[in-house]
């Protein structure tokens, strides 16, 4: 199977711009190819997850990826799939998440010896002169072509900044100026950015007279079409820091059935022949498939000890066992000597996004600790229960062992 069949094969094309001439590039290890990253957050998340897999899968079959930082267009933002305007970052703050980036990537790309390359649109694009640019880019655009892209017709009924308008066209120049400095003959991205991406080959062809290519990834939505990567306490974050192994690893085991086996199709590395045989599971075998799934992914984002560590843990605790050191813990500050409620820990812990919907898992039998249910919505939990640490769980699928 080659390269291209295998990523058709696992769901991931989109939308490709010359199928045949994509096809000869990337089997034969002949694509240089690039995939922006806006560092709107100093930590990579989920949602970058598939574009990190798809790097990652490319290189190992010879070809060049390109890792583009956008710290010219966070300046800017991209209206791509929002009702609402970015908020504006300082040059502090993108230089920062740049930085994060970059290590992170690290566990998925080799930089070593010229095999791939890291490089920032600021260097470029914020020196630019308006005029010129005006005068060199602006005029291959019609307002008309980019008025009618899906990701501006989302944003007209509420109003489109004349800054956002500008994405479109700052994306283009950034493949434009790949293509001259480094050879980028091809750009990678999520199915919303088709529009962006075809911007950039067009540009490339009228000012060069050249062909560059474009292929979208599909988007990892779940079975009720939603982008996956939420939580009820933010987005699974790939920075240990900001969603621990464990965490990962969980958000990974409870997608729900529907989900699983088009995840492992998509995000894992296992041979397509295993993944096919797992087509046929079904009942307690999605389980299994589930913490193959989570083992997998938090493998390949912060290594095999901390997936063994947090699959230990999965199984601990799903069977009754004991408690463990690797379940994420919170630590409370400012317990009055009196105790703390339940339903104020819960909110402190994070494991709800409000009080009125712990007091809703209380009443309804959906909360334990250390085991028991806990059906007193005005249950106090000591100052010496909490130095010990207790292990409260809401459903089945969230919990956590706070302290203090």
């Amino acid at each position: 199977m080659t390269l291209y069949d295998e990523l058709v094969a696992r769901g991931l094309i989109a939308q490709v711009t010359n199928e045949e001439e994509i096809k000869e590039m990337i089997n034969n290890g002949k694509a240089t190819f690039y995939i922006g990253f806006d560092p709107t957050a100093d930590s990579l998340h989920v949602g970058h997850f598939m574009a990190l897999c798809l790097m990652k899968r490319l290189q190992m079959a010879g070809n060049k990826p390109i890792a583009l930082i956008g710290g010219g267009t966070a300046v800017i933002g991209d209206p791509s799939g929002r009702s609402d305007m970015r908020q504006m970052m300082t040059s502090e703050t993108i230089e920062h998440n740049v930085e994060c980036f970059k290590k992170q990537m690290s566990r998925f790309i080799d930089f070593s010896e010229g095999k791939a390359m890291l490089v920032n649109n600021a260097d470029w694009l914020l020196g630019l002169n308006y005029v010129e640019v005006l005068r060199e880019v602006g005029s291959h655009f019609s307002v008309n072509r980019m008025l009618s892209a899906e990701c501006y017709k989302q944003r007209m009924e509420k109003g489109l900044s004349f800054l956002e308008f500008n994405y479109m066209i700052m994306q283009s120049y950034d493949f434009y100026m790949l293509f001259n400095k480094y050879g980028c003959n091809m750009q990678f991205g999520g199915d919303d950015q088709w529009s962006n991406m075809l911007g950039g080959t067009e540009l490339i062809r009228r000012k060069l007279g050249k062909d560059a290519h474009a292929m979208t990834i599909t988007l990892l939505l779940n079975s009720e079409g939603k982008k996956m990567g939420k939580t009820q306490s933010g987005a699974v974050w790939l920075d240990p820091e900001k969603t621990t192994p464990y965490e990962f690893f969980q958000y990974w085991r409870n997608v729900a059935d529907t989900d699983v086996l088009k995840c492992i199709r998509m995000l894992t590395f296992l041979p397509m022949e295993e993944i096919k045989a797992m087509d046929k599971w079904e009942g307690s075998q999605l389980n299994k498939a589930k913490e193959i799934l989570a083992f997998e992914l938090t493998k390949l984002v912060h290594g095999e000890e901390e997936a063994s560590k947090a699959l230990e843990s999965s199984k601990a605790l799903f069977s009754g066992g004991a408690d463990s050191e690797n379940i994420p813990t919170v630590i409370l500050s400012n317990v009055p000597t009196e105790g703390m409620d339940i339903i104020t820990v819960m909110a402190e812990a994070e494991m709800v996004a409000s009080k009125s919907e712990a007091r809703r898992a209380v009443e309804q039998g959906g909360v334990s600790v250390d085991g028991d249910r806990v059906t007193d919505v005005k249950a106090i939990l000591t100052v010496d229960e909490l130095k010990k640490g207790v292990l409260i769980r809401k459903g089945k699928k969230v919990y956590k062992k706070v302290t203090m």
